[in-house]
């Protein structure tokens, strides 16, 4: 039987942000109450103005995560010299609950990309007990694994991107 490819070394996820996953929890990210983050789809920019709810299950009440939003494409794909950009980062998310009941260390930024098509990726990082994490100085040129070997994060346990574009008027929906 052949083997599914995965999605996430498909897109250069596993690559290009980090070197590999260790996929033991469920994660799943939804804009405006209806439109879930799926592997490779394209969602628009005017559908990700306001930060997702990012919903983990699998924990449980002794374990604490880090959320990673990030875009590994700037400023465009062809040539990501600011490679990566940080979304989001969002510590101490309880196991059992979705991404509201933890810290915000850097708040939520919309995707605004100008040139080509961009991934934007979301990693969801098992804590070893709560802590507190520096934000990092710019939002550019941040290092997805710089920043889980500071902090002592492992692999992402969960991770899913999503393709967005910029908008013209012709293309919104």
């Amino acid at each position: 039987m052949a083997k599914i490819p995965d999605p996430l070394v498909i897109g250069r996820v596993i690559g290009d942000v980090v070197d590999n996953i260790s996929p033991t929890i469920e994660m799943s990210v939804t804009y405006n109450s209806n439109k879930q983050v799926y592997n490779g789809h394209e969602l628009f920019p005017s559908s990700v103005t306001i930060k997702p709810k990012v919903d983990v299950q699998g924990g449980d009440m002794r374990s604490f995560f880090t959320l990673i939003m990030t875009d590994p494409d700037v400023p465009g794909p062809s040539d990501p010299y600011l490679r990566e950009h940080i979304h989001w980062i969002v510590t101490d998310i309880p196991g059992t609950t979705d991404s509201s009941f933890g810290k915000d260390v850097v708040s939520y930024e919309m995707p605004r990309p100008n040139i080509g098509i961009h991934r934007f990726v979301f990693l969801l990082f098992k804590q070893k007990r709560r802590q507190t994490v520096n934000p990092p100085l710019s939002r550019d040129g941040f290092s997805t694994r710089k920043f889980a070997e500071e902090n002592e994060l492992g692999l992402p346990v969960a991770a899913v991107f999503f393709n967005c574009q910029r908008e013209t008027a012709a293309r919104r929906r």
